[in-house]
């Protein structure tokens, strides 16, 4: 009877989210009916540590919106002959036109944390990002694209039990990687890159908005709410918009100090 009990007490919270996400997943389609109207063009980036949950709130994000004005982008490692190219010329193929939303899984931003931690590519290449990204995203949100930057922050012992429900599910061995497999013992390295990240390439016309994600359904739906206030478009349905500010909030240089931000 106990078992019954407890899973009985879980099914309401698991019927409120999914209630809740339907809701704001009409806002999306409602926002996507508009920018595809206006011509406009949204631009969102969605970072974080390996086992975030970037995969399932861009899932949930694009479930019911137009393939045909919706693209998420997931680049794999770069040709030789990208790595001979201007960075960020393999991104600049894949931004919005009009009317289009593109969700970036992972991005430029590759270059501030993976590329430098696992050694794939050299100190003066990462230097020379943060000092470029800024004019980059500059120059993009000077042209009418709006961008928006989320990194998907969860605790150390989080993660270590995503990895371990990773290895142990058949139907998420696709998910486990080289990368995944050094995450906990390189932890400091990424939270250090992560840091100096967040220092070099905050800015006011292209903030860093931090989601906390140890529990992936407040993390989803305040993802959501938080990207939907921030883009007018007609009907939009005030109440369901208001993020909660403790889960999803704009970075500041001492959030990493008081621990609000996992160090």
């Amino acid at each position: 009877m106990a078992k019954k009990s407890r899973r009985a007490a879980r099914e309401p919270e698991g019927h409120e989210y999914a209630k809740a996400l339907v809701k704001l997943q009409i806002e999306l389609v409602k926002l996507q009916r508009e920018l595809i109207a206006g011509g406009d063009r949204i631009l969102v980036l969605i970072e974080g540590r390996d086992t975030a949950g970037k995969d399932g709130t861009i899932k949930h994000i694009i479930e019911h919106l137009s393939p045909r004005e919706t693209r998420v982008v997931a680049l794999g490692p770069p040709s030789d002959r990208e790595r001979h190219s201007w960075y960020f010329q393999r991104y600049v193929h894949f931004l919005p036109a009009a009317g289009e939303m593109v969700l970036f899984n992972r991005s430029w931003y590759n270059r501030a944390g993976v590329e430098p931690v696992m050694g794939f590519c050299t100190q003066k290449e990462t230097r020379e990002f943060l000092e470029t990204v800024p004019d980059f995203e500059h120059m993009l949100v000077h042209s009418g694209i709006k961008l928006l930057k989320y990194y998907l922050d969860i605790g150390k012992h989080e993660q270590r039990r995503r990895l371990a429900d990773r290895r142990r599910d058949p139907l998420k061995q696709w998910k486990l990687s080289p990368v995944d497999a050094k995450a906990q013992r390189l932890w400091r390295e990424y939270s250090k890159a992560r840091d100096t990240m967040f220092r070099r390439t905050h800015t006011e016309f292209a903030p860093w908005t931090v989601v906390q994600a140890d529990d992936k359904h407040l993390a989803r739906l305040n993802l959501i709410r938080d990207l939907l206030s921030r883009i007018d478009y007609p009907g939009r349905d005030k109440r369901l918009v208001v993020p909660d500010r403790d889960i999803v909030f704009r970075y500041e240089p001492q959030l990493v100090e008081s621990g609000k931000i996992a160090r």
